[in-house]
């Protein structure tokens, strides 16, 4: 019996022996460019369905964006065209394409679950209570939803939001959890308080480390001593302008699934910082041990290491700021243009805690690159849209790659970056496959 392998499987495993197995093309294994030709540039145009003419460029061992993406959705209520990962818990992300609009819309937003949502569609949400409390907090409170909005100012802000896995699915080897590809982002707009406004209304002691928040979604074993997750941040995190509790996404109450009635929002950092369902807001005189804090939860090796390698506990460190990053939303990838017709490009780039200061393309594989036209942020903490146009120079097969730099001049790695053991943190540039005819 032949066991068949799908092309993802197969070039995880060995990507240049893949090259020789698909293409029939041996590659030199200190040589990234350059190895296609012959027989293996035939057979990989005839797959693609057009010749490439910028195949001289063209990385060993990678899959052709063509055949990399999928245009098979799913859909669950009120989300449109987003892929189901896991319903247990429900995860889901959105295509690269539908995330073109400059503000997210909630139908369109990613969904990250850790535990069992709570039923919320029937309460009162003025009456949802939230308590600040902790070690580090002077005087503890409880208030009600209607009682915060009452008391404090209110603020609209359109901010990112992104899962720490986002692009787990192209580490290798395999990394643990939801094979996310690109489109566990978006940058919708929120409306509520400053979380500042609320902490120094409860008084912030001088011992102050940590803010943390606890939820009302239960635990996937249904053990009501478990809690599914409880995360937060450094106090100056929680202290920064854009760090807010919220209750309307887009001028509306927030979706059931993005935490409904009340949230927490910290910008920039991993969206599990950003408490969903908020109950408690807790001040803490350490650095949070909840649930999903400890171990290897949302952090990286703080050295380098191996692929694969396994990494102690205590070599890990949280990630903090998310990293530099661009997407392709127009044209969906595996469209068709013409020779020398001009082709519209846009998208977004983001940049964690930093602000984007250059955006490039390129349709050579990376050879060369491009400026890109970019617009600031709506305020900070927000992503930045981009455009640019480009034109083909004979038909064939072609993809189009992004790539940001921050304004501390990092920028987005051509290839997947340094491997970890749960996937978090890959930045790697964008690319969609493109058809041109003559």
């Amino acid at each position: 019996m032949t066991k068949e392998k799908g092309i993802h499987e197969l070039y995880a495993g060995n990507s240049r022996l893949a090259d020789e197995v698909v293409w029939g093309r041996k590659t030199d294994s200190l040589s990234r460019r350059g190895f296609l030709g012959g027989s293996g540039l035939a057979v990989m145009s005839a797959v693609l369905g057009a010749s490439i003419p910028f195949a001289k460029y063209m990385p060993g061992g990678l899959i052709p964006a063509a055949l990399a993406q999928s245009d098979e959705f799913f859909s669950i209520p009120g989300k449109s065209g987003l892929v189901v990962l896991n319903d247990r818990p429900i995860n889901a992300e959105t295509p690269a394409h539908l995330l073109d609009d400059p503000i997210t819309p909630a139908t369109r937003l990613f969904v990250r679950n850790n535990g069992v949502p709570p039923v919320t569609w029937d309460i009162d949400p003025l009456a949802w209570e939230i308590s600040i409390e902790g070690e580090a907090c002077m005087r503890p409170k409880t208030m009600s939803l209607g009682e915060i909005q009452k008391r404090f100012k209110h603020y609209t802000l359109q901010l990112q939001i992104e899962c720490g896995g986002n692009g787990r699915s192209e580490f290798y080897p395999p990394a643990k959890g939801n094979q996310w590809s690109t489109g566990a982002i978006g940058c919708p707009e929120w409306t509520g308080v400053r979380m500042r406004d609320v902490l120094e209304a409860c008084g912030i002691g001088d011992n102050a480390v940590y803010v943390a928040y606890t939820a009302a979604d239960t635990h996937l074993s249904g053990d009501p001593t478990k809690e599914p997750i409880s995360r937060g941040v450094p106090l100056h995190k929680a202290l920064e302008k854009e760090s807010m509790i919220v209750w309307a996404m887009n001028g509306k109450p927030l979706p059931e699934l993005h935490g409904y009635p009340v949230r927490m929002l910290c910008a920039g950092w991993p969206g599990s910082v950003s408490g969903k369902w908020l109950t408690r807001i807790i001040i803490r005189d350490r650095v949070h041990d909840g649930a999903k804090m400890t171990g290897q939860s949302y952090r990286v090796p703080c050295k380098p290491v191996m692929p694969g390698a396994a990494v102690a506990d205590e070599d890990m460190c949280i990630i903090e700021s998310m990293p530099v990053k661009s997407l392709i939303t127009y044209p969906k990838s595996g469209i068709e243009t013409r020779v020398n017709k001009p082709l519209q490009l846009r998208g977004h780039a983001w940049a964690g805690d930093s602000a984007v200061k250059k955006m490039y393309t390129s349709i050579n594989f990376g050879a060369t690159w491009r400026s890109a036209k970019l617009k600031k942020p709506a305020n900070r903490l927000a992503w930045q849209h981009w455009t640019a146009t480009v034109e083909f120079p004979q038909a064939g097969y072609y993809e189009v790659w992004a790539r940001a730099v921050d304004d501390r001049d990092r920028s987005q790695p051509m290839v997947v970056p340094a491997w970890n053991p749960r996937g978090y943190l890959n930045n790697a540039c964008h690319r969609v496959a493109i058809m041109v005819t003559a």
